[in-house]
């Protein structure tokens, strides 16, 4: 499947990140992308890079917590040919390669004090100088970083050049997460959902179940877009029933029966670390018919797990610790047989 470059959203959130970026793309200055994993910041870069006048230049990637301290400096600004071991022949640096475009620096708060210092300079001046020369050279790079951390803290705490920072924020952009996008969730999940089903080839899509689609919603979603987009093209692709829409959603992939078994440890607070979490009780003081309370609950834990386990009873079973007719007994009485 070819990358997804898209911007794909509703909420005003989201949709305020994305207007403001267009608004910085066209003016020549640094600009900050800031947002927690998976927000989609090198998206945004992109669309930096690609609305500005430098379009047709080169955009240059670099991810800084990629490479070791030592090789950082290099890999930014070029060596000369034996300015260290194994500095065989000369080689330009990202900055030399950027000229006239863009450089986007994700992981920006992982440089070093020494890369942070240089980087500055370049950033001031326009000029950047290989490791093992003396003799400036002049590059017209707009830079765009971007991190997940809390860079003015940093900088507080002496963790963050503050001159550099000054530099770099001209414009910060700060994505929301996935949690916070009102209306975002269902969106997603199905353009995700639907250009995974058009890579199997499936004849249409039917979309996902309703207990499917409030489990997504549900979810806060630490990693999220990229986390989303891997649960539901998962979902999708285990999916064998395409008539019927999509109801078995499994949000950790490691999660199995035969997952090796931690070392013991000494805390026994909790001696069943295997079991699965309840579901959410009803609020105790809204409560006006108890029986009614009770079997909401009830049906809620079924529909879960018999979920989580593809529908399989016999599984559903054992992993609530009831017997096969127990489990049936219970599924005729909450009206989920037909499912089942």
């Amino acid at each position: 499947m070819e990358r997804n470059t898209q911007f794909v959203g509703q909420s005003t959130a989201f949709l305020d990140a994305v207007e403001r970026a267009s608004r910085a793309a066209p003016l020549q200055r640094p600009v900050l992308v800031i947002g927690e994993r998976g927000t989609g910041k090198e998206l945004i870069a992109e669309r930096l890079h690609q609305l500005s006048r430098r379009w047709s230049e080169p955009l240059v990637t670099l991810n800084c917590a990629a490479l070791p301290e030592t090789l950082i400096e290099a890999e930014l600004f070029g060596h000369e040919q034996g300015a260290f071991t194994g500095a065989t022949r000369a080689r330009a640096g990202r900055f030399e390669e950027a000229d006239k475009g863009t450089l986007f620096l994700d992981e920006l708060a992982t440089l070093s004090s020494g890369a942070q210092e240089r980087l500055l300079r370049a950033v001031e001046y326009g000029e950047v100088t290989r490791i093992g020369s003396s003799r400036p050279i002049k590059v017209d790079v707009r830079i765009v970083a971007a991190t997940n951390e809390d860079l003015p803290r940093m900088a507080d705490d002496g963790r963050f050049r503050a001159d550099l920072l000054d530099r770099l924020s001209f414009e910060v952009i700060t994505l929301p997460p996935l949690r916070v996008r009102e209306g975002d969730i269902g969106v997603l999940s199905e353009y995700f959902g639907r250009r995974m089903a058009a890579e199997l080839h499936w004849e249409s899509w039917p979309g996902f179940s309703e207990l499917a689609r409030r489990q997504l919603e549900d979810y806060q979603w630490p990693g999220n877009v990229r986390e989303l987009r891997n649960v539901v093209e998962r979902a999708v692709y285990r999916w064998d029933n395409w008539d019927l829409p999509v109801a078995s959603i499994q949000f950790d992939p490691f999660v199995s029966p035969w997952k090796p078994a931690a070392p013991a440890r000494a805390d026994n607070s909790n001696p069943d670390r295997s079991a699965p979490p309840p579901a959410a009780a009803p609020d105790i003081e809204m409560v006006t018919d108890l029986r009614g309370a009770v079997d909401a609950h009830e049906k809620a834990i079924l529909e879960t797990a018999l979920a989580r386990h593809r529908y399989n009873q016999r599984q559903t079973a054992k992993a609530l610790g009831l017997s096969y007719d127990q489990l049936r007994h219970a599924m005729k009485k909450h009206g989920l047989m037909e499912r089942g």
